[in-house]
């Protein structure tokens, strides 16, 4: 899509007058907030996609308490406070 913003200086007007002037209009059109928008835009995850990152994060959590269970692993705090 392309929205252009035109801006004619005035006879009696300064610089900084036709910058404020043209900053105004691009924020009235609602260029930069349709940009910004589209710029973090991400598609949604299909089912599969979804399905699939969840088992793997269940297995690894199972494979991380059988080496906690077995003592090859300490358990790490976690959350706000953790000590490293």
């Amino acid at each position: 899509m392309n929205t252009n913003v035109q801006v004619d200086k005035n006879a009696n007007e300064n610089t900084m007058g036709l910058l404020r002037r043209f900053s105004k209009r691009v924020r009235g059109s609602g260029i930069l907030q349709r940009v910004r928008g589209i710029r973090y835009y991400e598609r949604q995850k299909s089912e599969y996609v979804k399905k699939k990152k969840t088992l793997k994060r269940i297995a690894k959590k199972e494979q991380y308490d059988e080496l906690l269970k077995l003592g090859k692993v300490t358990e790490q705090k976690t959350g706000r406070f953790r000590r490293r």
